[in-house]
């Protein structure tokens, strides 16, 4: 039996090769728009481009559409350098074209096997290449992960993982990257003619013009006002150097050469996207970029019912910016990572002392301290080491990382960067803070409003109004603040800090499973936050599972051995009538 596959196998050719599909993004609009037009125009692009390129990497066309092509490459490097560049010299060709005009090319590429029978092509390879240009948006390039691994960094380009996708026709998922807008070799980009600005001493970025791909010049006025919002709401996070808008839009419906526009404004971050309207419906992708590198920091794609256009305008702004934030403060603190420490200016010191930080750590939080002591002491007059060193002392006394005894100085550095900056939302996010744990809830939530006042998509401070509530027992106006900080950031680091306000909200509502499973959540996102361990240890005893409850307080011990009831009591800032329903649960599972 098994010779008989064998000598099966052997009559039908077969080979490893890189498949190449592409077809013209909304080709039925463009026909039905001019038909005549738009042959004319892809007959030109084939003529005096494509088969050019095609002929210079050694592409070969096995299969045409009306609106698509296949091409077989014998090298993986040459298909993706040749798309690469075809994508480019897109772009170039584009430039003067009408927006509603544009020929813009999905392209998928693959490695795989194929059989080869009578000059045509089959197979797995070709299919996959095909679904993954399905996939693709206009312009862009997607493709599989064979593709991805071997050609690796042999070429100028970045890939970003877009993940796994179900297809039509292939039984398993195919993992998907996104070639990311870097120059290929024999790139038709021109060199730049500006001079070339130095960065800021600050993160930086640029927000290109949102790209309108309904076909539709009516919508333009609302990518446009997109692009707007989230300029205007990313220059009041007084962390960044913001671009203003008509620098920015100076680059509308050009071909941009994300490297090269980094240098030529002086910034090392660009934020592009898109606007795709259908019917009733919106999709609008935001993708953030590092325009020294190429590679890509964050991805995220919207899909939206367009009942009230000003309002999803509104909450599409305030979901990108509070998504970037985060994104850009990690992205600056592992730039950081590998210089000395003595090399670092003032937000270079404060960047490095986030990224550990963040970690949520006793040890990275002892590290980030050490780090933004330094960074006041050196740079006494810059107000963001003052703040997040005060921020940084409050959090790590309140959660046991430390002892509360820096509490007046948390409190000098908390004023001092009000002294110096009153604009800086951290420096109210410190004071909110140092009121919360002195039991101040009123005082508490109007310093975190202030830092909202500053910075409208400040998720971290709607999330410390959700616990200052919560310390107070006001359980279902701090699960609306939690649900705002949550919906803002969904990827906030701390997050875990609020699925622990969630559960003690749900605590003193006596909805205990509720709480029970927000307590769950917070352990397992961040171990090593106590808070966490001790909601849920009550939520367990109140729910009537004390052996677990017990379990819960063991694990408590081991991390926090000299955790009490009177420790409690003097460091955990719950209100009378709070504290006394919380000591309840935890007596219950037998803590003293």
């Amino acid at each position: 039996m098994l010779g008989t596959l064998l000598m099966a196998e052997t009559r039908v050719e077969r080979r490893l090769a890189a498949i190449l599909a592409a077809d013209v993004a909304e080709y039925s609009r463009l026909m039905g728009a001019d038909e005549e037009g738009t042959l004319a125009a892809l007959r030109a692009h084939r003529r005096e481009l494509i088969d050019p390129l095609l002929a210079q990497h050694h592409g070969r066309i096995f299969k045409t559409t009306g609106d698509g092509i296949l091409i077989e490459f014998a090298s993986v490097i040459d298909a993706v350098r040749c798309a690469v560049v075809i994508q480019q010299g897109m772009e170039e060709r584009n430039t003067s074209v009408a927006q509603s005009r544009r020929i813009l090319f999905r392209v998928g590429i693959n490695l795989g096997d194929i059989i080869v029978e009578e000059g045509d092509i089959f197979g797995d390879g070709v299919n996959v290449a095909a679904r993954l240009e399905a996939l693709a948006k206009p312009g862009e390039i997607y493709v599989s992960a064979s593709v991805c691994e071997q050609v690796g960094e042999k070429l100028p380009i970045s890939f970003a993982d877009m993940g796994d996708h179900k297809v039509k026709n292939i039984a398993r998922p195919i993992h998907v990257y996104k070639i990311g807008k870097g120059v290929g070799s024999g790139a038709v980009a021109m060199p730049s003619t500006s001079p070339s600005l130095a960065l800021p001493d600050r993160p930086s970025i640029a927000v290109l013009p949102f790209q309108n791909m309904s076909g539709d010049s009516e919508q333009e006025y609302f990518s446009d006002g997109i692009t707007e919002d989230i300029i205007t709401a990313l220059s009041r996070l007084r962390w960044f150097f913001v671009i203003a808008r008509n620098s920015t839009f100076a680059y509308k419906g050009k071909g941009v050469d994300i490297k090269r526009l980094g240098q030529e404004l002086g910034v090392r971050y660009v934020l592009e996207g898109s606007v795709r309207k259908s019917g009733q419906r919106v999709r609008i992708t935001g993708q953030l970029i590092d325009a020294t590198t190429g590679n890509h920091i964050w991805a995220e794609r919207y899909d939206r019912e367009l009942s009230d256009i000003f309002a999803l305008q509104d909450e599409i702004t305030t979901s990108v910016t509070a998504a970037i934030e985060p994104k850009l403060l990690a992205a600056e603190g592992v730039r950081t990572e590998k210089r000395s420490i003595a090399d670092l200016n003032a937000w270079d010191l404060v960047a490095r002392a986030l990224s550990h930080f963040w970690k949520l750590t006793a040890s990275e939080s002892d590290a980030a301290v050490t780090i933004l002591r330094e960074a006041v002491q050196r740079y006494p007059d810059y107000a963001p080491a003052h703040s997040m060193l005060a921020f940084a002392l409050l959090v790590s006394a309140h959660v046991g990382w430390m002892p509360d005894g820096d509490r007046d100085k948390a409190a000098y550095h908390a004023r001092k960067a009000v002294e110096l900056d009153e604009n800086d939302p951290w420096a109210h996010m410190a004071l909110g803070y140092l009121a919360l744990t002195g039991h101040r809830t009123d005082d508490a939530v109007r310093h975190f409003k202030a830092a909202i006042d500053l910075n409208p998509n400040f998720a971290a401070a709607y999330g410390y109004v959700g616990w200052a509530l919560v310390f107070d027992g006001r359980s279902e106006e701090a699960l609306r603040s939690f649900d705002q900080a949550m919906r803002m950031s969904p990827r906030d680091p701390l997050n875990g800090f609020f699925s622990a306000g969630i559960s003690a909200a749900h605590y003193f509502a006596e909805r205990y499973s509720e709480a029970v499973k927000w307590g769950r959540e917070a352990v397992q996102l961040r171990p090593g936050i106590l808070g966490g361990h001790r909601i849920l240890c009550a939520s367990l005893a109140q729910a009537g599972d004390i052996e677990e409850a017990r379990t819960v307080l063991s694990q408590l011990r081991q991390l926090h051995p000299s955790v009490s009831i009177a420790w409690i009591e003097r460091n955990v800032p719950y209100t009378g009538g709070p504290m006394s329903k919380f000591l309840e649960g935890l007596r219950k599972a037998g803590l003293q």
